[in-house]
């Protein structure tokens, strides 16, 4: 007989053994979940994010503090919600390949700067390590000294900081960063930690500058892999910017933005290819053993159909044939791929190169986001060759007209595929400044320096090329619909035909003032550009005209093409100036612009017309008969007396004659200008 317990202990006793077994299924439940969790892990073949931003400096690293305005860009970037992140890869790229240009140049005079072995690639590499999330761009260019990274890097700020933050302010986009000279620091677009690995033939030390933008920055003495020469950055990419480790989409942005790198682009790619390889001797015996069986079928099928002899010889012939000793397998090989491999666009010729190719270069050349407003693509032939493209940008830069005499054309001269350098005055007047694009030139010497090049006789022939060329583009896009324009002024009203901007117009805008500086500084182009002149006129108040088109209109008999300069518009129209001149239904051209008077100056005549300011004293009006001017004679001599009188109690100083006039309808007097005196609004 069992021993019975206490009631009391029974009922405890069951639910503490319910209650193990529930912990212990918990328990069991438990350790399967990580389990299952690693599975999911290995079959979704991504690594967990490892984050970058408790990374710190390397010890001992000598630390500095960000120049202020430097600072003040790194917090708009970083804090930016700019979703066009990629123009990172586009900037960095774009600097090694300044980088690059920089050591080709130095080593036209002297190779040795090149090194030998690796070192005298010059190349562009990009590579990703997806398992420390970090993307690393490398290239064999110039490389930075010690001083120069932290120059170049943090503590000066360059002239384009502040114009790229007063940009920002006004709502500028951060597209346009590479136009500034900052490119660099679109990195943090991306970044949670950025290294900069420099070697500089100057210094027999590797440097490496490091930085989580932070306010702070340390340069210290790499002790990482060698580098020869030139400068690897390691981007520590934040968890949003996982996708820059992916190779296809570096490819993408290579090819979209970098595709006319003058450099091999590479990129450390993974691809699958097929390979035969020898069978197994296992694979052989199954090979033969399958062979014999299928070789007794077709032998029991056709010993049935005596018709099919012929077809049997076949099969026998077919069967005689050797088995293969070899199968193809697919392999993944890692190994550099060229992902820029294009033909320089300028060596093509005009008529193979699609306007989509011509955008997307003018966008590598100028790194502006917008299609460039015209372009010309010539080859020069003859005593100096070259080859050229030009552009015209939709939009000047904010700085064109400041600091004029002493900015560089925005031309790159290559010779023989060289790149020599991109701030040449010789190559275009300053007032074509604003015309981007490249010269290459097979005619040029490679290996002597700036200044004996900058003298050179082929330059001065390849500047009036240029000139010529340019000006001819400029022509082009104004005669664009010119026609059109002709027809619409006379089948339509004056306002249906102000609506359309057409591309002149625009041009016009933006860098009409630059056309009439060359008015003043090219008088061997004078005639030229006097014809690409637009303005608005007494007759065309809402529609800009040519002087040729001003020409065609002139009044029978009319001898002068008249003009007046003024603050606005609407001030021009009450002018006292206009009276007789709108009487006789003459066309008055309206000046606006404070150049235009001193264009004027320069700019006498076009097409054998004599300018007229309308608001100086020898204003004649062409069609005069002998009784009109018999009359004036005769009512200045009644009034001799009271001009005499007037002249005398006014200033000697401020005014030189009063007279009777014939330029006035219902203003009593006026004041002008002698003929060779200052306008008063050229005084103003």
């Amino acid at each position: 007989r069992e021993p019975t317990a206490h009631k009391s202990y029974g009922e405890p006793m069951k639910f503490s053994k319910s209650l193990a077994l529930i912990f212990g299924l918990l328990l069991v439940a438990g350790a399967a979940v990580p389990a299952v969790h690693a599975q999911d892990a290995t079959d979704a073949d991504e690594p967990a994010f490892i984050g970058h931003k408790d990374k710190t400096f390397n010890t001992g690293a000598e630390v500095s503090e960000f120049q202020a305005e430097v600072s003040r860009l790194m917090d708009i970037i970083i804090n930016s919600l700019y979703s066009n992140k990629d123009i990172f890869l586009r900037e960095l790229i774009s600097n090694g390949s300044d980088s690059l240009d920089k050591i080709r140049f130095l080593s036209l005079t002297d190779e040795s700067v090149l090194g030998t072995g690796d070192d005298a690639n010059l190349d562009i590499r990009i590579k990703v390590d997806k398992e420390n999330g970090v993307l690393s761009i490398r290239d064999r260019g110039v490389g930075m000294t010690k001083a120069e990274l932290k120059e170049n890097l943090g503590t000066i700020a360059k002239s384009g900081t502040s114009a790229f933050l007063e940009q920002m302010q006004k709502g500028g986009d951060m597209n346009l960063i590479g136009q500034f000279g900052v490119g660099f620091y679109s990195v943090y677009l991306v970044a949670d930690f950025v290294e900069v690995r420099s070697k500089h033939n100057s210094e027999d030390k590797q440097w490496i500058w490091q930085s989580k933008a932070d306010g702070a920055f340390a340069i210290s003495e790499d002790e990482g892999e060698p580098l020869g020469r030139g400068v690897e950055i390691n981007i520590y990419l934040k968890e949003e910017a996982q996708e820059y480790l992916e190779e296809d989409k570096l490819k993408e942005l290579v090819e979209k933005y970098s595709e006319f790198i003058n450099f091999p682009i590479y990129l450390w790619n993974s691809e699958e290819v097929e390979e035969e390889v020898p069978l197994s001797d296992e694979e052989l015996a199954e090979q033969a053993s399958k062979a014999e069986e299928e070789e007794e079928d077709v032998e029991e099928t056709y010993e049935d159909d005596e018709s099919a002899d012929d077809e049997d010889d076949e099969v026998e012939d077919e069967d005689e044939e050797e088995l293969p000793t070899t199968k193809k397998v697919k392999k993944t090989v890692w190994d550099w791929k060229n992902v820029n491999d294009n033909k320089a666009i300028w060596l093509r010729s005009s008529t193979e190169v699609e306007d989509d190719e011509y955008s997307k270069f003018y966008k590598a050349l100028s790194k502006d986001d917008k299609e460039p407003l015209s372009y010309t693509h010539f080859k020069a032939e003859g005593d100096v060759e070259f080859k050229s493209i030009l552009f015209i940008p939709e939009k000047p830069p904010q700085d064109l007209f400041d600091n004029y005499y002493n900015k560089a054309a925005a031309l790159k001269l290559y010779v023989r595929r060289v790149f020599i350098s991109d701030e040449f005055d010789e190559l275009l007047p300053k007032y074509l400044s604003f015309i981007k694009g490249i010269v290459d030139s097979d005619t040029l010497p490679l290996n002597v320096s700036r200044e004996t090049l900058q003298q050179h006789t082929s330059l001065k022939v390849i500047k009036k090329k240029l000139v010529r060329k340019a000006l001819d583009m400029i022509r082009k896009l104004a005669e664009e619909g010119q026609d059109d324009d002709d027809e619409e002024a006379a089948d339509a009203d004056a306002d249906d035909s102000a609506d359309e901007e057409t591309r002149y117009d625009k041009f016009w805008k933006h860098y009409g003032k630059a056309i009439k500086l060359g008015i003043i500084e090219d008088a061997s182009n004078r005639t030229r550009l006097a014809k690409l002149m637009r303005f608005y006129t007494s007759k065309s108040p809402t529609k800009l005209v040519s002087l040729e088109q001003y020409v065609e209109r002139m009044k029978p008999g009319q001898k002068s093409i008249y003009y007046l300069a003024g603050e606005s518009r609407e001030a021009l129209e009450k002018s006292p100036f206009l009276e007789k001149l709108l009487q006789k239904d003459l066309e008055v051209i309206y000046f606006t612009d404070p150049i235009d008077e001193y264009t004027m100056q320069n700019l006498t005549e076009f097409d054998d017309f004599k300018f007229s300011n309308a608001s100086k004293d020898d204003l004649k009006f062409g069609d005069d008969t002998e009784a009109a001017k018999a009359r004036l004679k005769k009512i200045k001599e009644e009034f001799k007396d009271f001009t005499k009188w007037w002249k005398e109690i006014l200033p000697s100083e401020e005014v030189e004659a009063v007279k009777i006039s014939n330029r006035l309808v219902t203003t009593p007097c006026s004041v002008v200008t002698s003929k060779y005196g200052w306008s008063a609004n050229m005084e103003r």
